[in-house]
């Protein structure tokens, strides 16, 4: 393991809480890009993707991965970083990463329930960009109006979205490199050929 084990941040104290800062302020104005800067990738990881890791993470969050991303170095770099127990189980999980490469079924993690929301799955996933999709319009709360998105995820995900009733529901992290956006349960996202109508 000792030779699987890299870097983490360079100041953890510091840079863990400005990336968790930049991890609120996504949640809180959805659809809005946060650029995080000195955070290494790994392995498969994105560089945004390990930030939220190494900021969010820790032995009380039991982390499922995505099985094109859970490698050996994955592991190591994450438990001894971190300290999350790697879980098999989706629905086990309180955090989860998903290679936006593969299916993105987010309905196999916990919605919380109407007595504790609070303790829903988050789901990190992780894309090659986070532009070139269908363009969809976010209204929620922390947007004034509506932002337009154009994330490159399968149109069918966004369906999955919807069979929660607030406050039951998923939030998101989507990633790309070095940039996260913050998707709350409490945004509803629409095509926008439907916003138009």
């Amino acid at each position: 393991m000792e030779n699987q084990l890299l870097p983490a941040f360079a100041e953890p104290v510091h840079t863990a809480q400005q990336v968790f800062r930049q991890a609120l302020s996504a949640l809180s104005e959805p659809g809005q890009p946060q650029t995080v800067s000195d955070a290494p990738g790994l392995g498969g990881l994105a560089s945004a993707t390990y930030a939220l890791c190494l900021s969010l993470l820790d032995s009380d969050t039991p982390l499922w991965l995505s099985p094109s991303l859970d490698t050996p170095v994955v592991r190591a770099n994450l438990s001894f970083h971190c300290g999350c127990p790697i879980v098999d189980e989706p629905k086990s999980a309180a955090f989860a990463i998903l290679d936006g490469k593969a299916a993105l079924d987010i309905s196999r993690f916990n919605p919380g329930n109407d007595r504790d929301p609070h303790l829903s799955c988050t789901v990190m996933i992780q894309l090659d960009s986070l532009e070139g999709g269908p363009a969809t319009a976010w209204r929620g709360p922390g947007i004034l109006n509506k932002q337009v998105v154009n994330l490159p995820v399968p149109t069918d995900f966004w369906a999955q979205r919807t069979q929660y009733d607030f406050p039951i529901g998923i939030d998101l992290f989507l990633t790309a490199d070095c940039t996260l956006l913050g998707l709350p349960r409490s945004t509803k996202v629409l095509p926008m050929i439907q916003e138009v109508i």
